[in-house]
């Protein structure tokens, strides 16, 4: 029996469906049995306390904590540097904030008994109620409502805290054509719902208060640039915040608070070096602020940029040593954070001299060497042609630490594998593999490399055979494993591999594994099977090297075939499936302004392990239809969180579905396309599994197309 418990309002709503079932199967269709479509319940948060942050002297404990292990592990993420949505939202600042000051009539100074009997009924029943029957209440009194009354509504909701009606009384004065913009009421209700930290509504209104040609007063900037960096894990709030905080100097011409400024640098630097390095410009632009509004800059943000500096792939020398002038002349000593910043530079110039006295520098604190220094002097000394140098460290690391971590074994296996010291690679390898540190699989593929590299195949082999028994799948590893059976001429197996590799989501094939099996094919002499791999590849829109392309050009023209590298874009029956699963679990159409031509916005979360899985698939499926900005580079493993199509005319039909007018609908015949594959997708990119076992499935549309996908999934 199907169970509904959300009443959307007639443009949108967001529900979820509930999926439950009893049997692990693995078939699509068996995961869908019996489900309820339910609204997702959100506690209801009083007023916030506010409290002003105190000062931060110098001596106090750091507040940023760094991670400068770049792309190493993004499990190394300490849970400590989540940000602290408390400790910034700080009412002594608040209280200061330029803000309007919002007038409203009493109920009693009303002339009418009639209108004031029908308000203090509306004020009673309309929070109690959800959002579809409270609209159908207000649609019932538009007879005689008018801006005047609906804001008394609005603005008693929020009096007792039922924000979220008042953001729907105030929406529905949006529709009628009597209604004049408020810009108190806007913005007392904007902080209202940015001080719940429900930013999407927030910067609704926000957004509204600059369309009617207002600026957002202070406390609506200062309290959604709070409430972006409240949302811990949201995809894409760090960013919104740091544009909301550069428009509120630059359009509003506000001074944030000091807590605004810390609070955004501190959720910068909170983030893993790989990620963290996008934002240098912006943490220079919240120091320039600090500096030239006279405002307190404590040490840790003098170290936070210092080590942003150092995440750089190309290192501004100059402007780390300014800043470290600067920290002296402020008389703020360097810290075992700059200083691990100054070695980590070393280490990618590889200056001994300078790395050496940095060391020296770090054991007179006497704070306890960090494990990452021990692996930026290994580097260091690599950098220079010293290995067996940079195996001494890691010796010395062992004894002064007592217990290595992933990293370092990482590092100086990668060290000994370029040195081409087999012996003392495996050895390490072997202690590695004993140890159970996680993941194992970048020091499987240095080994790997390094046997390839001396044509030991049988050993490549061999630790492609030990490498999948303790790891997931890996592309990199396969490919190195598919090079060293063509270069052998097992073209039975590399076949096998090729097949495999291809028919695998996990692991997919690129360029460069076609490539390689093609030159197979063609130093066999089957052409055949080349001109196959060859048409995927001009499908898939993968550059094929010159001197194959110079040998598959002359076999072609021998049989007088059709050159395929003219083909016509065209989606497949599966890749068609899959972006309607996608579409329904919110991906993104852009239209230009004439909706001739439409871009897919893949958009992928780094929190979801199902989506670490589907961004390689949905790069590797839709490659062909790729923009060329997004496309990475043969040695390139790493898959962008986001990335998006070419514009393209092709993309029309699921435009009008799905997005009409830039807004994300639920189609009218969409319970003709939910196969097994689209319900596969859709759960991969907006579902998720609770501990109960339930699967929910988040859409966004209206009540009708809801009800359409429940009945249908009911049936099967």
């Amino acid at each position: 029996m199907m169970l509904l418990t959300t009443a959307p309002p007639p443009d949108l709503s967001l529900s979820i469906l509930t999926l439950t079932h009893s049997s692990s199967s693995p078939n699509p269709n068996s995961l869908f049995r019996s489900f309820t479509l339910s609204r997702p319940q959100f506690p209801s948060i009083s007023a916030l306390p506010f409290r002003r942050p105190r000062a931060l002297p110098a001596s106090s404990a750091t507040l940023l904590e760094h991670l400068p292990e770049e792309d190493w592990d993004s499990s190394n993420v300490a849970q400590s540097d989540a940000f602290d949505f408390e400790r910034c939202f700080a009412s002594t600042d608040l209280k200061h904030l330029a803000s309007p000051k919002l007038e409203v009539r009493e109920l009693d100074e009303l002339p009418e008994q009639w209108r004031r009997s029908k308000l203090a009924w509306l004020c009673k029943e309309l929070p109690s109620h959800k959002s579809g029957t409270l609209i159908r209440i207000l649609n019932a009194q538009k007879k005689w409502m008018r801006q005047e009354d609906a804001t008394y509504v609005a603005v008693h909701c929020m009096r007792i805290r039922e924000n979220d009606a008042g953001f729907r009384v105030y929406k529905w004065m949006m529709q009628h054509n009597w209604y004049r913009f408020d810009f108190a009421l806007a913005t007392k209700l904007a902080d209202y719902m940015g001080k719940e930290r429900k930013f999407a509504k927030c910067r609704e209104i926000f957004d509204d208060i600059i369309k009617q040609g207002r600026v957002p007063s202070e406390s609506t900037f200062h309290i959604l640039v709070v409430a972006y960096l409240s949302a811990a894990k949201g995809e894409g709030c760090l960013e919104e915040a740091c544009s909301v905080y550069n428009r509120m100097i630059q359009l509003g011409g506000y001074q944030p608070r000091l807590s605004l400024h810390n609070s955004l640098f501190k959720s910068i630097v909170s983030k893993p070096g790989s990620s963290a390095k996008a934002y240098l410009k912006q943490a220079e632009f919240i120091f320039h602020n600090l500096l030239t509004t006279g405002l307190e800059i404590h040490k840790d943000i003098y170290s936070g940029l210092i080590w942003l500096h150092s995440c750089q792939d190309t290192v501004d020398t100059e402007r780390m040593a300014s800043l470290r002038k600067e920290m002296q002349e402020a008389g703020i000593e360097e810290g075992k954070e700059v200083l691990v910043s100054v070695l980590r530079v070393c280490s990618k110039q590889g200056d001994v001299g300078e790395a050496e006295n940095t060391w020296l520098r770090l054991l007179r604190l006497d704070a306890g060497l960090p494990s990452q220094a021990f692996v930026y002097k290994m580097e260091v000394y690599a950098k220079v042609g010293e290995p067996k140098k940079s195996l001494e460290i890691f010796r010395e690391m062992q004894e002064h630490l007592g217990s290595v971590n992933v990293v370092a074994y990482h590092k100086v296996i990668e060290i000994m594998c370029k040195a081409k010291e087999i012996e003392i690679a495996e050895s390490l390898m072997a202690d590695f593999i004993n140890t159970d540190l996680k993941p194992s699989m970048p020091a499987y593929i240095e080994v790997m490399n390094m046997y390839f590299n001396l044509s030991l195949y049988d050993k490549v082999e061999s630790a492609f055979s030990q490498c999948l028994e303790i790891c997931r799948p890996s592309r990199t590893v396969y490919c190195i494993y598919l090079d060293s059976l063509v270069k052998v001429r097992n073209l039975d197996k590399a076949e096998e591999i090729f097949d495999y590799m291809q028919s695998n989501g996990a692991i997919g094939v690129n360029a460069h594994a076609c490539n390689t099996i093609l030159s197979g094919y063609l130093s066999a002499g089957d052409d055949s099977k080349a001109e196959k791999i060859y048409g995927l590849m001009c499908q898939k829109m993968y550059d094929v090297d010159p001197p194959l392309m110079e040998i598959i050009d002359s076999f072609l023209s021998l049989r007088k075939k059709p050159d395929k590298r003219r083909i016509s874009m065209m989606l497949t029956k599966e890749q068609r499936e899959i972006l309607v699963g996608l579409l329904l679990g919110g991906l993104r159409i852009e239209s230009d302004d004439d909706r001739k031509n439409h871009m897919i916005r893949f958009e992928f979360s780094e929190n979801s392990s199902a989506h670490a899985v589907l961004r390689r698939h949905m790069y590797d499926q839709y490659h062909e239809w790729l923009h060329p900005s997004c496309k990475l580079g043969e040695n390139t493993e790493h898959i962008p969180y986001k990335f998006s199509s070419i514009s393209h005319s092709y993309f029309g039909f699921y435009a009008d579905q799905f997005w009409p007018n830039g807004r994300q609908m639920i189609p009218k015949l969409v319970h003709r396309w939910l196969s097994p594959c689209v319900l596969a997708y859709w759960y991969m990119y907006g579902g998720y599994r609770t501990a109960s076992g339930d699967i929910l499935l988040k859409i966004k549309g209206s009540e009708e197309g809801v009800q359409k996908i429940v009945r249908t999934l009911k049936t099967r």
